[in-house]
């Protein structure tokens, strides 16, 4: 198809879509008020429907006074009962697909639930709408002169009792469309396989010789998988490679720690970075600005939202709140429900909001993933931003990290221990230490409040990994490829004590 005419239809959908944009946009909360009234009606009978009398439910009150909020191991036993074929436990449409989740609870996978409606009417959906938005910012693209190199997970698709579960980046190729299928490489059968070395070969091998105009994965390992295309094509940059190439589209992991390193094997000055926001459960916000790290949280996907914010998540005072009662640069809890049958389950990531006309966001964490021992509140994303900061000023690369606390020994003060592998070391060490430790005081007021005059917490302790410790530990866990992400903070000592056991 001539690329004017694909330019046209793509315009076309683009119009027709963005008047439905707009009236979220201008009435957010009648939106999801109304979407949330839809969800019930439609799941009333189902078993979960008559235990809580969905029948009677008429407002957004007495749903939060009737429903309890839930987490992975409140849903287990009736998505296993799913799994095994039964029908109309949580939603009424059967459920065939299960998105095998990388994160785990209490050593389980989660597998969760993909009904058709949210197949097609959030993920398919916001896949349409980031190119649209995408093209409507920039309408001399070339997009479709080429082919999306997209870099899914390394799991197969494996049936049991009629269902089908795997990464969801594998459900949503195996059931992707044929024009998708048409502009995208590499190809299904190579996307799917599972040995995820032996797959990233294959995928240099199929796609160095296409004409490649945009990129879509997860920012570590597509900057392993493009790391590779150079040494294996003997290129230095990757527009050597693919002189199309013009925009990345993101998301799964914060982007701040690889920033440096793409404009490093991409100098093209007009290159663009477009950050998603997706997850097993839903497809939630896109990137829809230029050159923005705010990404706009879209209402109209099948998907009700509620908060918690997290200065009151996890104690007595715990609070819930719609999205009409959200405040800018407060951190929350993400709490949503769902056409695919997920009623006020929370997700474990934590946002912020940066705007509330229209509600845009920035991921900010986990609710798991952070270091309050100490009364620190220390989140990922001021651990990032100190570290992006720092790298900067002492002229060094980080390829991955993790963090956790030296709990405090009689006398002797806590801190935290940080283990960092370089791709480009700083010269000293410790002046890369005391500018960290500045850079978090900067950012986060709890955590210099602690640090002041190491009253609470020691000066955080940094050790160097060796090379490709991090690849090695997810390797031993079979967690390579896909969704799979080394974890950044924790409460606890389990993955950096283990981490430093490796770490020879």
């Amino acid at each position: 198809m001539p690329i004017p005419l694909v330019n046209s239809i793509a315009s076309w959908f683009l119009k027709k879509r963005f008047h439905q944009i707009e009236l979220f946009l201008k009435y957010p909360n009648e939106v999801q008020n109304e979407l949330l009234l839809d969800l019930i009606t439609i799941a009333k009978d189902t078993e979960f429907g008559k235990k809580y009398d969905f029948d009677s439910i008429k407002s957004y009150q007495t749903f939060a006074d009737r429903i309890p909020i839930s987490c992975y191991e409140d849903y287990q036993n009736v998505i296993e009962r799913s799994r095994l074929g039964e029908h109309n436990i949580f939603w009424p449409s059967p459920i065939k697909w299960f998105a095998k989740s990388s994160g785990t609870t209490n050593a389980k996978s989660k597998f969760i639930p993909v009904s058709y409606e949210s197949l097609e009417d959030c993920h398919y959906a916001a896949s349409k709408d980031l190119l649209c938005m995408y093209l409507n910012n920039n309408e001399d693209s070339q997009l479709f002169t080429g082919k999306s190199l997209r870099l899914g997970g390394s799991k197969e698709l494996y049936k049991e009792n009629g269902t089908v579960f795997g990464d969801l980046s594998a459900i949503l190729i195996d059931n992707m469309p044929f024009w998708a299928e048409f502009s995208s490489t590499p190809s299904s059968k190579v996307s799917l396989m599972s040995d995820w070395e032996h797959k990233m070969q294959a995928i240099v091998d199929e796609t160095i010789n296409e004409n490649v105009t945009s990129l879509a994965g997860v920012p570590s390992w597509m900057l392993v998988l493009l790391n590779n295309v150079l040494d294996t094509t003997g290129k230095k940059s990757i527009t050597d490679v693919w002189p199309n190439l013009e925009v990345y589209f993101h998301g799964g992991v914060s982007f701040v720690p690889y920033v440096d390193q793409y404009q490093a094997i991409l100098p093209k000055k007009d290159f663009r970075y477009y950050e998603i926001y997706n997850a097993s459960e839903g497809f939630f916000a896109i990137q829809d600005q230029n050159n923005s790290n705010e990404l706009l949280l879209m209402l109209d996907y099948g998907i009700f939202y509620e908060f918690i914010p997290m200065d009151t998540y996890g104690t007595p005072k715990e609070k819930v709140i719609p999205l009409s009662e959200v405040e800018k640069d407060k951190n929350y809890a993400v709490i949503i429900t769902t056409n695919a049958g997920l009623w006020r389950y929370k997700i474990g990531d934590t946002i912020r909001f940066t705007s509330l006309h229209p509600y845009r966001v920035k991921v900010s964490g986990r609710t798991k993933h952070h270091i309050n021992v100490f009364g620190e509140e220390l989140i990922i994303e001021n651990a990032e931003d100190a570290l992006k900061d720092v790298c900067r000023k002492t002229a060094s690369e980080i390829v991955e990290y993790t963090a956790a606390p030296i709990f405090m020994n009689g006398h002797e003060k806590g801190s935290h221990e940080w283990l960092i592998e370089f791709k480009t070391p700083p010269k000293d060490l410790h002046r890369f230490g005391e500018l960290f430790d500045s850079a978090l005081k900067s950012l986060n007021s709890d955590y210099e409040a602690k640090r002041y005059n190491n009253m609470t917490l020691n000066m955080p302790k940094i050790n160097i990994a060796r090379e490709h410790l991090f690849y090695d530990w997810l390797k031993q866990h079979n967690k390579l490829g896909g969704q799979h992400k080394v974890p950044r903070l924790s409460n606890n000592r389990e993955y950096m004590d283990e981490l430093l056991k490796l770490n020879f």
